[in-house]
């Protein structure tokens, strides 16, 4: 087939496909996302704890400018299967925080593929990958994430078909302002290219969307700070989210959530201000 379906057979050979990379857990990107999200202080001295998910700040893929595609990422192949489909998104990850890595600490990413499947749903062909990821520290392992990305096809608009907006019951809620500043600088920290999220022009002429798309991992990360306000003395153990519908710079939105009657489990979403879910998530707190 055109769209590189054709490969499915030689994508799955890709599982069990392994790398490794080292870092530091340097304070600046910790200081500069804290700016980034308008928070009043930063973890920013040696042995400060860094909040969960904000190890997405690390281990980030440095590609010369040569190699990358036209949408920004880098060209396919590499240690990810060469899928041919041109869209892709990070669909959701599962979490488990087994402690918290420091300002200073020096840390090693251990990957691997543990699935490649291909499916065909109403707007064509789809290749889910599926990546472990471990994370060591000082302790040992420290994070344990199983992280979705799924490709697709061009074919047709970007957006979804319209759903019926949920009216739900929030213990805690703030309203988000996507501005393209924040979208840009959210890019810059993690270095991520992909146009999408800062390039109008590309993201509206050549993918179809109304607008800059708001980061995924953004929406997870705006979610767990939320929760860290509202509950600031309680630890999160497990966290996972699932995007279900893009959300852009043209409107507000909200992150919402609500302490489950367990004590331990929070029920999490992104929504726009009519209540049109973009993201659903749970954590699960330490006990």
């Amino acid at each position: 087939m055109a769209d590189g379906t054709n490969d499915f057979e030689h994508l799955a050979e890709w599982v069990g496909r392994q790398e490794s990379r080292d870092d530091v857990i340097a304070a600046a990107p910790a200081v500069a996302l804290a700016a980034t999200l308008d928070l009043g202080a930063a973890p920013s001295a040696q042995g400060d704890a860094l909040p969960p998910l904000w190890h997405w700040l690390y281990f980030l893929p440095v590609v010369r400018q040569s190699q990358l595609g036209p949408d920004g990422h880098p060209e396919r192949g590499g240690f990810l299967p060469p899928v041919e489909l041109p869209r892709r998104m990070w669909a959701g990850s599962q979490l488990v925080f087994h402690h918290p890595l420091s300002i200073g600490e020096r840390v090693r990413r251990d990957s691997m593929i543990t699935d490649v499947r291909h499916k065909h749903g109403r707007s064509g062909h789809l290749i889910f990958v599926v990546v472990r990821h471990e994370i060591h520290g000082s302790r040992g392992c420290a994070i344990t994430e199983d992280q979705q990305i799924v490709y697709r096809g061009a074919a047709g608009p970007a957006t979804t078909a319209a759903v019926e907006p949920q009216q739900r019951t929030a213990g805690w809620k703030r309203v988000v302002h996507p501005d393209p500043v924040l979208l840009f600088r959210y890019s810059a920290l993690t270095f991520n290219g992909h146009r999408i999220h800062y390039d109008r022009p590309y993201a509206m002429d050549a993918e179809g969307y109304p607008g800059l798309v708001v980061h995924g991992p953004l929406l997870a990360t705006l979610l767990l700070d939320a929760l860290r306000d509202a509950h600031p003395d309680r630890t999160v153990a497990r966290f996972e989210f699932r995007a279900q519908r893009p959300l852009f710079d043209t409107a507000d939105f909200m992150v919402a959530g609500t302490l489950d009657s367990d004590d331990r489990t929070c029920t999490l979403w992104a929504a726009d201000l009519a209540g049109t879910t973009a993201m659903d998530a749970q954590a699960i707190l330490a006990a």
